[in-house]
């Protein structure tokens, strides 16, 4: 029977678990660092560079002649770039007239609060940038976001944050062992901190700000890690019941592991797949948000494998010493 699982067994993760958990702690220290940075830094004091969902901005509606296609939003944001409107989310859709008889193009610029002097000259810039590039186009309206509201807006995505993350402890607690929940938040934490790490040094050399969209990718990641998780921890608990009186802790931990690892790669591949092609193909607007699930599937696989799983056994070999002492 040893000899079978010894067979069996693809990977010895547990013996190499130090590894695993120092290859971690390399990706968490520049985004400890990342975060820790634009935190001081910043005059908000936030570990991101928040876009205008957080903070105050402007949107500018223009009517245009002509229909606009991928390239000419592309080359309209690149050309709105030069004249100093950083980052703007470009939308271009089609609105019918009261008797459906016209469709008017119309296309909406949002970018920083554009509020003072000198935001009603970048306005004038980027009224005058779209005249002469496309015909027949007018300002129709600026509407201006406040501060309050995008405060208020982050501050129910904090508290939207920390309740998946309790819901998800006190649920992993009650299933299984409250060590397993602790695990899993450590888990969960790992990852999200790396994806927000990575967005912080493009904030910092990139100059990426975040919206609401990233928030949902950071609960997509959060779902998605923890169900790997559960899966790890699933089949731990069943194995616990049956090859204990067999097996050390260590070595079911490892079998565990090892008769989920496929099934967790397989998943991870196929959705990796799928999010690299929305990434290549799917446009600009939704390139940072793609980016942060494929990093936090991709990473999220790893920790429920590498992370949660191993250390599960470095807690259980503590609790063993406690208990012999």
């Amino acid at each position: 029977m040893i000899n079978t699982e010894k067979k069996k067994l693809k990977l010895d993760i547990v013996k190499y678990r130090y590894v695993w958990l120092g290859f971690s702690a390399l990706l968490l220290i520049p985004c400890i660092i990342a975060v820790i940075f634009l935190t001081v830094t910043q005059p908000n004091h936030a570990p991101l560079k928040l876009g205008i969902d957080f903070t105050a901005g402007t949107i500018l509606q223009y009517s245009i002649d002509k229909k606009l296609s991928t390239d000419d939003i592309a080359t309209m944001r690149n050309d709105l770039g030069k004249i100093g409107i950083k980052n703007p989310v470009i939308q271009a859709t089609t609105q019918m007239s009261g008797d459906n008889t016209e469709a008017k193009n119309l296309v909406s610029i949002r970018t920083t609060f554009l509020g003072d002097k000198k935001g009603q000259e970048t306005v004038d810039r980027a009224t005058s940038l779209l005249t002469s590039n496309f015909k027949g186009a007018q300002l129709v309206q600026v509407n201006s976001v406040g501060p309050t509201l995008g405060s208020e807006l982050l501050k129910n995505t904090m508290i939207a944050l920390l309740l998946a993350f309790v819901a998800m402890v006190v649920y992993i607690s009650f299933r299984f062992h409250t060590e397993y929940g602790w695990i899993a938040l450590l888990a969960l934490i790992h990852d999200a901190l790396i994806v927000v790490g990575v967005f912080a040094i493009k904030g910092i050399f990139f100059d990426t700000t975040i919206d609401s969209l990233f928030i949902t990718a950071i609960l997509t990641v959060i779902g998605y890690s923890i169900n790997d998780t559960i899966v790890v921890f699933d089949r731990i608990r069943e194995n616990m019941r049956f090859l204990a009186k067999k097996k050390s802790s260590n070595e079911i931990i490892n079998i565990s592991i090892n008769q989920t690892l496929a099934r967790s790669v397989n998943t991870s591949a196929t959705t990796l797949f799928t999010l690299f092609a929305l990434y290549f193909f799917g446009g600009s607007t939704i390139k940072d948000f793609v980016l942060a699930i494929i990093i936090g599937v991709a990473i999220g696989t790893y920790s429920s494998i590498f992370v949660a799983g191993t250390t599960l056994v470095i807690v259980k070999e503590c609790m063993n010493k406690k208990q012999n002492a």
